[in-house]
């Protein structure tokens, strides 16, 4: 373990985590902002336009087809949009790491990096959702503790190649001490999140000519509508795993120290 030198700050910094993040993204938009779009923005547009042109085929042969077919089909489509969402955050976690130790991943090492954990991420995924949705079930606080401490479990389970329950033990280790921190960082992303959705709201509102011509054609999706989805979708995947990414920097240098004092520790 890497020692902290006398009078050195070594304290979390959410001003830090930010920094970090949108550095990230500001030296590297290819590998971040490309790879959100062709991960996570455009399977979902590709969901929600393939949903809208069935939707009257579905509803004239309701018969025909079945509603468990309509279900699987359904259900199929979100477990692979959850998949390339998965497979943005591993890769988002490789461009992260990758700015903080002073170079650019590329599109490709950021993808691999995705794809090489894509199964224990899906795994991770599982596990940690039941635990919060018992947590959440017992009064709420039980489910917020639980997320503050495996707030930083995805990156760990990417960068250091652990296993799924391994991965949850790390998080907890490198949150404890700092998670009230962890915490109103959190708040501050959901904060983040509602004030740009409700801009990008009124922004679907001015663009479809106000409320009154949105509900007249609520059936179809424009092709305006798509685009905003589309850039939405892809600022909300790349500030979001950037973010949760050089949170489980800082948390890691916080604990071992940077990565030059760790090399230090071992070669010294």
């Amino acid at each position: 373990m890497a020692t902290v030198a006398a009078g050195e700050d070594r304290s979390v910094s959410i001003g830090r985590v930010f920094s970090r993040a949108f550095g990230t993204i500001a030296s590297n938009p290819l590998a971040t902002l490309g790879i959100a779009f062709l991960f996570s923005a455009l399977p979902g547009l590709a969901v929600l336009y393939v949903a809208q042109e069935l939707q009257g085929f579905w509803t004239e042969n309701l018969e025909l087809v079945g509603p468990a077919t309509i279900i699987a089909m359904a259900v199929f489509s979100s477990l692979l949009y959850i998949l390339f969402w998965i497979i943005t955050q591993g890769a988002l976690v490789r461009a992260t790491v990758a700015f903080s130790e002073g170079r650019k991943a590329s599109v490709g090492e950021s993808v691999m990096a995705g794809l090489r954990v894509a199964l224990p991420l899906v795994l991770l995924g599982v596990m940690s959702a039941i635990a919060l949705i018992f947590g959440f079930l017992l009064l709420i606080v039980p489910g917020v503790i639980l997320y503050v401490m495996w707030s930083v479990a995805a990156p760990a389970l990417v960068e250091e190649r652990l296993g799924p329950v391994e991965a949850l033990g790390r998080s907890s280790d490198l949150t404890r001490g700092t998670r009230w921190k962890v915490f109103g960082l959190i708040l501050i992303l959901v904060v983040m999140y509602w004030l740009f959705a409700a801009l990008v709201g009124l922004l679907t509102v001015m663009m479809n000519g106000g409320l009154a011509a949105m509900a007249a054609n609520a059936s179809r999706l424009s092709a305006s509508d798509l685009a905003i989805n589309a850039i939405s979708s892809t600022i909300i995947a790349t500030v979001g795993g950037v973010i949760h990414s050089s949170l489980f920097v800082e948390l890691r240098e916080w604990k071992d120290g940077p990565a030059t004092e760790q090399l230090a520790d071992i070669f010294g």
